[in-house]
């Protein structure tokens, strides 16, 4: 009866381990949410930098754009500039006063 009672128990065991295993309480299990979370951790990084140059792209785009225009509407203030007052003539109406 003794024998009995020990396989009954070695038995309930092994059960015990098998539903310990299927329910998570493995290593191996634990290794592979990290694994995953890793995975997805990496993916997230990458397209951060992706991310990041487009942006840089765009904005250096957009800063020619801007500066280009800057430049196009300075240039004719920068040639009125260079005249002196006296070499730029007024209304007859502005010199007498």
């Amino acid at each position: 009866m003794e024998a009995f009672a020990l396989i009954i128990s070695i038995i309930a065991l092994i059960i015990a381990i098998l539903a310990y295993q299927k329910a998570g309480g493995g290593a191996a299990d634990l290794r592979r949410h990290t694994e995953a979370l890793t995975h997805a951790g990496e993916t997230v990084a990458k397209a951060t930098d992706s991310l990041r140059d487009k942006t840089a792209d765009i904005l250096d785009k957009m800063q020619a754009v801007v500066r280009g225009a800057e430049e196009r509407r300075e240039a004719p203030k920068a040639k009125e500039e260079a005249e002196s007052p006296k070499t730029r003539k007024e209304p007859r109406a502005r010199q007498k006063r």
